[in-house]
């Protein structure tokens, strides 16, 4: 009787775990114009490492930053694709050269799905304690959005890499 009904709940067990679940696909909105999460204003705190510019001497220095970001345009530059432009601002810290960085630039954004976005960010940076003060900024990066509110952001590009999380007002 035992084998029996080990041998049943093997089986349910094994139909439960095999069973074929409905695929949820990413849905693609980057055509839609405008089908983003509203805002105003996207704060993101975030760890980073700094690599070129003021930061070049060494092999990387760990830093802390801020990044604020203004949406100036809701639909961008582009009509006919998702996409929206906005002016951001930082402070990065980078503690052991005692150097702080704030970049400013625009962030032009791509809505590419319900939960992706990626953005452009060309601008400029000012060094404080460096005698090489201004610095060009380019950076692209992306988001995973949890949801309207919340999001993963990475961010690649000069003269630094950084991760944080975006929280959208």
């Amino acid at each position: 009787m035992n084998a029996l009904l080990t041998t049943c709940a093997a089986v349910i067990a094994t139909l439960a775990i095999a069973a074929p679940r409905t695929a949820r696909a990413e849905e693609a909105i980057i055509k839609r114009a405008g089908d983003h999460p509203r805002y105003t204003f996207e704060a993101e705190p975030h760890g980073l490492v700094g690599f070129g510019g003021p930061f070049e001497h060494k092999n990387g220095h760990l830093g802390v930053g801020f990044r604020g970001t203004f949406v100036i345009v809701q639909n961008g530059f582009v009509k006919t694709i998702n996409n929206s432009v906005g002016i951001t601002f930082g402070a990065d810290m980078f503690i052991d050269e005692q150097t702080l960085f704030l970049p400013v630039a625009m962030q032009w954004n791509f809505w590419l799905s319900t939960h992706w976005s990626v953005f452009g960010e060309p601008g400029i940076g000012f060094a404080i304690n460096k005698k090489d003060v201004l610095h060009p900024v380019l950076m692209a990066g992306g988001r995973y959005n949890f949801s309207d509110k919340v999001a993963l952001t990475m961010r690649v590009g000069y003269p630094a890499i950084s991760v944080g999380v975006s929280f959208f007002f």
